[in-house]
């Protein structure tokens, strides 16, 4: 294959890559292909070029796939969980044994009192556990 056949299978590729869900397989092809057009160009034969790019290929799929999918799962914000022991601002008034709004990081949230007692809006509460997008909070 030419060196411009090389770097049209790996923009095609590439292109596979970007509009197929998530497998993160054609995106090492794609580069293993690309990798090859320079030595393909500078006169590498046939037989080195498909075994240059089956090596880089496999290479960076072993080394480099696992990490790309940890990396790109991760959401931002981490885990609710850390929101325990961090410090929320009541918006309004949480009545005994009921909810009302608080803020944390900037974020308006449902809030419940751990206790059971009434917190006034304003007051500064901790969050004790976290159930989906309700906090249980206790007075600081």
């Amino acid at each position: 294959m030419d060196w411009w056949m090389w770097v049209l299978a790996g923009i095609g590729l590439l292109v596979v890559e970007l509009v197929t869900p998530g497998g993160l397989f054609a995106l090492f092809f794609g580069v293993g292909a690309l990798v090859v057009a320079p030595a393909a160009a500078a006169g590498l034969g046939r037989v080195g070029q498909w075994l240059l790019f089956t090596a880089v290929s496999l290479a960076l799929l072993a080394t480099l796939r696992r990490r790309l999918q940890d990396r790109l799962s991760r959401r931002p914000g981490g885990a609710v969980d850390s929101l325990v022991g961090e410090e929320v601002v009541l918006i309004g008034d949480v009545p005994a044994g009921g909810e009302g709004p608080a803020e944390l990081r900037g974020v308006p949230w449902r809030a419940r009192a751990v206790g059971g007692d009434a917190l006034r809006a304003g007051q500064r509460c901790r969050v004790e556990r976290v159930e989906g997008v309700l906090l249980w909070v206790r007075a600081a």
